[in-house]
């Protein structure tokens, strides 16, 4: 089945504003996330683990995967749905390999070139951005925006017609719909839920946003 990328969450305790992550998972997924990312770039393994278990605890039962950013022996020791890795992590080959066929694998992809030569039968799913600006992840190509998140949808699905793909970086209610309209599946998303004053009613309009742009756009 798919990954359902309309709305994926991904919660970091550097960009939480003081809640905590269960909190927010619970929040978010109330509001219609479809999928939930933990990513710690700093955590030690033994607490991101607990997290992780703490997150599966909400979302399993409510149906929503969680994935884990990077750190695969994180996913395996949590029994999470998967990873999601990028150019700079584990090789996707590695992950695959060390997760199953049935594991959730997600990349993240910022040019052409990567697009052209990522290994697409061996993924769920595509992270594609920066799209905008964000204070979320140094990034220091300039953004791309809908334009360039276009291009890079193009190959992807010149190569995996039914590969899902999300736009990522700076993406709020105010301009996820011109992500959708340029062939996103969806938007992953950090400061726009963490860090609203409701994560959850953030969540819903965001998911609003999402689905009323799914549903105007003509099919290719």
């Amino acid at each position: 089945m798919p990954v359902d990328l309309r709305l994926n969450a991904i919660l970091d305790p550097e960009r939480a504003g003081g809640r905590s992550l269960v909190d927010l998972a619970r929040a978010v997924v109330a509001g219609g996330a479809t999928l939930v990312q933990l990513r710690d770039k700093r955590g030690d393994t033994r607490p991101m683990v607990e997290t992780a278990r703490a997150l599966l605890a909400v979302l399993t039962p409510l149906g929503v995967p969680l994935v884990i950013n990077d750190r695969v022996d994180v996913a395996l020791a949590a029994g999470a749905a998967g990873v999601h890795v990028g150019p700079d992590d584990m090789a996707i080959e590695d992950a695959r390999a060390l997760l199953g066929p049935g594991a959730i694998v997600g990349h993240s992809i910022k040019t052409v070139e990567q697009a052209e030569s990522v290994p697409v039968g061996l993924i769920d799913y595509a992270g594609v951005g920066g799209v905008y600006t964000t204070l979320s992840k140094h990034n220091p190509a300039p953004p791309m925006g809908p334009e360039g998140f276009a291009a890079i949808r193009a190959v992807l699905r010149r190569r995996a017609p039914s590969l899902p793909v999300e736009g990522i970086a700076g993406i709020d209610e105010t301009n996820a719909a011109a992500v959708i309209r340029a062939g996103g599946d969806g938007v992953a998303v950090i400061a726009a839920l963490s860090l609203a004053a409701d994560p959850e009613q953030a969540a819903r309009r965001l998911r609003g946003v999402v689905d009323q742009a799914l549903a105007g756009r003509v099919p290719a």
